[in-house]
């Protein structure tokens, strides 16, 4: 009612940039309800980067919070809106009046003084939702549509492989600017479950008590946060009997560490692995509770996506082999344009075959085949060095770097 009480119309694009709070995702809800779309900005990036991505996307306006506390940091966004140059300002302020705002900026108690009914603006399938981005790390990252067919991709996987069910409750430490945090918002609500967003770091015991209050039933981690968890020994986990089903995305994990984790649950709740990427609206490979699991691997392609496992002759990998992993589509939620970038010349231009002579779409995970079925994560593509006419992937040296009792944690570049 907001947007539209100020202005605002279907297929306008409206940016958030805050940390995973209730109100984060009532904006992001009411943004998608309204016909509009939403811009998605990690809230950790600097005003020159905020700048970047509003004017990538075509942002008509932002919804931010003057600032929020992490690890008892004060951690300022308005003042990088301000220093963006950015569009007009939805602010909600942490307490109180909040700081003066720019002229044209609104307080968030003041964007919501509308009241009364709104309908939900229908839209066909393809219509933009969400713009979310690559990291950037070697560039100008990618922006990436994702249109109402993404979200029933995540709920597909929640349910299909972490299993997610009606009254269960769902957390997972992330942020809006990533794909993990739309989602955690449709892959909980679609099937029927509850939302945990904690505010605030979850390394310390502060998140180990909400876990245990919330009676948190799936809980999603990435592999550093369990391997700080291990490490320092902070996180008590008495009272996590309600957790069943670990999950875990982000990058390549660690056996012990995982071994580890499951065995805070008495190994009754396994990690099930989930590799995908934006671009994909979820997961190409990863686990179920149906099948063996052994910690840190894959066991199947993701229902409704496959892909083929090729080495640097395009044939596909035996079992102990190392090769790029490539999507066989079609599949719900895979992307179909870029905003930024040419699509075809960044998924399909100069790709392989596959087996039987399918098209076949570039994804850059490198993938192992183990014995029996399983698959272990082997770094991206464009990580691998060649060193001495020897092709290695940077995870390889740090995984042997990290066996030195004098390494505590490595990154080879």
């Amino acid at each position: 009612r907001g947007l539209i009480e100020h202005g605002y119309a279907a297929g306008d694009r409206i940016a958030l940039y805050m940390p995973m709070t209730a109100e984060c995702v009532a904006a992001y809800l009411g943004i998608v309800r309204a016909g509009c779309c939403v811009v998605s900005i990690a809230d950790s990036y600097s005003s020159a980067e905020v700048a970047n991505r509003l004017e990538i996307a075509g942002a008509h306006a932002i919804i931010t919070v003057d600032d929020y506390l992490r690890g008892g940091k004060k951690i300022d966004l308005y003042s990088k809106v301000v220093a963006a140059d950015s569009c007009k300002a939805i602010v909600l302020p942490r307490s109180g009046a909040g700081p003066a705002l720019r002229d044209g900026d609104l307080r968030w108690d003041e964007f919501l003084a509308c009241r009364g009914e709104v309908e939900s603006v229908t839209s066909k399938p393809d219509a933009t939702i969400n713009v979310l981005f690559s990291s950037g790390t070697t560039g100008t990252p990618k922006a990436i549509p994702w249109t109402h067919l993404g979200p029933i991709k995540c709920a597909m996987d929640g349910q299909m492989h972490q299993d997610v069910r009606p009254g269960d409750v769902v957390a997972w430490p992330t942020n809006v600017g990533w794909m993990m945090g739309p989602w955690l918002i449709f892959a909980s609500l679609m099937n029927g479950a509850t939302m945990a967003l904690y505010n605030g770091a979850p390394n310390g015991g502060g998140f180990a008590n909400f876990v245990r209050d919330a009676k948190v039933t799936i809980l999603g981690v990435v592999p550093a946060l369990v391997r700080a968890w291990r490490s320092a020994q902070m996180i008590d986990f008495d009272g996590w009997d309600d957790v069943r089903v670990f999950s875990s995305t982000g990058e390549p994990s660690n056996p012990e560490d995982y071994l580890w984790l499951m065995s805070r649950s008495g190994y009754r709740a396994p990690v099930i692995e989930y590799l995908g990427g934006t671009e994909i609206g979820g997961g190409h490979i990863t686990g179920t509770v149906v099948q063996t699991a052994s910690p840190a691997t894959f066991t199947t392609p993701a229902l409704g996506i496959d892909f083929a496992v090729l080495d640097e002759k395009r044939r596909p990998v035996a079992d102990g082999e190392t090769g790029e992993l490539f999507l066989v589509p079609p599949s719900i939620g895979l992307s179909q344009r870029l905003l930024n970038r040419d699509h075809n010349e960044a998924y399909y231009a100069g790709c392989p075959t596959g087996p039987r002579g399918e098209v076949l779409r570039r994804h850059g995970d490198r993938i192992t085949r183990l014995h029996g079925g399983y698959y272990r994560a082997a770094g991206r593509a464009d990580d691998t060095m060649n060193l001495g006419g020897i092709k290695v992937g940077s995870l390889d040296i740090e995984q042997v770097l990290d066996t030195h009792s004098a390494v505590e944690e490595s990154a080879a570049v």
